[in-house]
């Protein structure tokens, strides 16, 4: 007993020297903090405490690191802390999480996977290195306007490849968080968390500035929001994927309490989703809708779909049939149905896929593209076209190992989907993850990336969650090893 008792103080002892050191810590920098303004103060405050407790055990950090991600990419979130690039909470909290694991996690492994290796990560790095040749070459007009904060290639490697990439660490250490869970249903809650910030950002900034919907509607005000830290179309992606998230396990759980809160938050979401007023979000938000009608089809669904299809024309405002009809009335031609992508930015990037077809021009190589510098193209950083934009930045091979890193995940997600190893409610939201990466895929059509992007954040939270569920030891059988 004696021993045990001793064993259980040494144990506990790193512990607790960590946490007087990081109180100690913590009052000199709160401190500091002070001296230089209060909500400086308040957010260093904050971070460091999360990174002290972090360290208690790394799937606090997972936790906060799945609230974080949707949230990263407003303009709620800090981006930097005493004016020191890349110090922000969300990489504090990463690298404290990172750290936590590795000191604490003995038995443990955090397990690359093949397939995100090889498939996803090797082109996306090649593709990175690619672009440091071309930095000088970029298009002044985007350093005017302070649309990208880098002069040199160590800055472009940090801004277009690294940090993107946190986005893919935070995925797995909340992977790895799964794995280690004794319930992985109390994942849903961070999840849903993060889906009221978003939405309730967005609804109460809509309702705060006394915009009407006319104005959010209109082709010509369509940057109203980007004050939010992202563009319309960004945020109606996110909304459409957590959408898909919450709408399959609500079709799929028992718990009748957490059927009632998903109803609840599926609703600010949609509110959120019409005030982005994007079109590809509200085809992305209408497919999660009938697949989940295919795929559940029966007379309770049908009798659902109807009774909401019926409510939703009944109080359909004007503005949202205007904006989803745009181009289509009047003899508009293609062009205009696609807001001007095709004349004046897809046709005038043709000629750089030429360039290097096989293996691509560098991340995000539509900044040093010819037709911006003989002015025959809309001076934008981003082709609008995520497969246009796989093609340019990592050619053919690099376009064609992302989609097989996606197909991969589809099919895991489809097979966690019907496991029945898992409970209800983990099969629902694989199935609603699928339901988001079949989302993605079109909605990629009009914008957004291949790549890990703030808008699709939920969507890389699922692949984390899918690697710890395969990872898990409790669930046995030849259906579980199947998957493996």
């Amino acid at each position: 007993m004696a021993v045990a008792t001793h064993r259980l103080g040494a144990d506990r002892t790193p512990g607790l020297a960590l946490g007087v050191i990081g109180l100690g810590v913590f009052g000199v920098l709160t401190g500091i903090g002070l001296a230089i303004g209060e909500i400086q103060a308040l957010v260093i405050s904050l971070s460091f405490l999360a990174a002290v407790a972090v360290l208690a055990d790394f799937r606090i950090g997972a936790v906060l690191l799945l609230i974080m991600m949707p949230v990263e990419g407003s303009y709620l979130f800090p981006h930097n802390m005493l004016g020191v690039t890349g110090l922000n909470p969300f990489n504090v909290v990463l690298g404290a999480t990172l750290v936590a694991f590795l000191i604490r996690g003995k038995g443990l492994k955090i397990v690359l996977p093949k397939p995100l290796l090889w498939l996803y990560l090797v082109p996306v790095v090649i593709a990175g290195f690619l672009g440091t040749q071309h930095v000088d070459d970029i298009y002044p007009y985007f350093y005017e306007v302070e649309v990208i904060h880098f002069t040199d290639a160590m800055g472009y490697l940090r801004d277009v490849l690294v940090k993107p990439l946190f986005m893919v660490a935070a995925s797995l250490l909340i992977g790895a968080a799964v794995a280690q869970a004794k319930r992985v249903e109390n994942f849903l809650v961070p999840i849903i968390i993060a889906v009221w910030v978003m939405s309730l950002m967005l609804i109460g900034f809509v309702v705060t500035s006394g915009l009407s919907l006319g104005q959010l509607a209109l082709a010509t005000q369509r940057t109203l929001l980007s004050v939010l830290g992202m563009h319309a179309n960004d945020l109606g992606r996110l909304y459409a994927v957590a959408y898909g998230l919450l709408l399959f396990t609500w079709g799929e759980t028992k718990d009748v309490r957490l059927k009632t809160v998903l109803v609840a938050t599926m609703g600010a979401l949609t509110l959120a989703l019409l005030f982005t007023f994007s079109r590809g979000a509200f085809i992305g938000w209408v497919m999660v809708n009938v697949l989940f009608l295919v795929w559940k089809f029966n007379a309770r669904t049908a009798a659902l779909a109807i009774l909401a299809a019926g409510i939703g024309l009944a109080f359909m405002p004007g503005a949202v049939v205007s904006r989803m009809t745009l181009g289509l009335v009047g003899g508009a031609d293609v062009n205009e149905v696609s807001a001007g992508r095709i004349d004046e930015i897809w046709l005038p990037l043709m000629p750089e896929v030429f360039k290097s077809p096989l293996w691509g021009n560098g991340l995000d190589s539509t900044m040093w593209a010819n037709a911006l510098w003989a002015e025959t193209m809309l001076p934008v950083t981003h082709p609008h076209n995520a497969y246009i934009q796989g093609i340019l930045d990592m050619g053919l091979l690099g376009t064609v190992l992302l989609l097989a890193f996606y197909w991969h995940v589809y099919r895991k997600l489809r097979d966690l989907g019907s496991n029945a190893y898992l409970s209800p409610t983990m099969r629902g939201f694989y199935q609603g993850a699928v339901a988001g990466l079949l989302c993605f895929i079109v909605t990629g059509f009009a914008g957004s990336s291949l790549r890990a992007t703030p808008e699709f954040a939920f969507l890389w939270i699922a692949i984390g969650m899918m690697y710890g569920q395969l990872a898990r030891k409790p669930e046995t059988g030849p259906a579980w090893r199947a998957q493996k």
